[in-house]
């Protein structure tokens, strides 16, 4: 069984150049309260009440990843939504399933640069 890469920000931020599919799968009020990391891809998983529409997210996500082998990123706010994400992925046969470990709070402790959400 493949397993979730855990990334810390600089590998992330050294990534942001270099084409690798990022996903920010926080709601739009968080992304307007931190930022967004350049060049991510805004899918919301949860919404306010912890909801999710699984078919209709894997629709999104599958226009960004698409092969099973494919190297992406899932960021979220402490790193614990893209955790589960993250596994269940994986138990879809994606192969090269990372997160940003500590998730934004750490980005953000780090003082790594966000961009502002529009």
């Amino acid at each position: 069984m493949d397993k979730l890469v855990d990334l810390q920000p600089k590998t992330v931020e050294k990534m942001i150049e270099d084409n690798i599919v990022m996903i920010d799968v926080r709601r739009v009020d968080e992304w307007k309260r931190t930022g967004i990391i350049k060049n991510s891809h805004l899918i919301t998983f949860f919404d306010d009440f912890g909801d999710y529409d699984i078919e209709s997210w894997m629709k999104e996500f599958e226009k960004l990843v698409t092969s099973k082998d494919q190297t992406f990123v899932l960021i979220c706010a402490h790193a614990n939504r893209t955790r589960n994400i993250g596994n269940f992925l994986i138990e879809q046969g994606y192969k090269n399933t990372a997160h940003l470990f500590g998730g934004m709070a750490l980005w953000a402790q780090e003082l790594r640069e966000t961009i502002p959400y529009k």
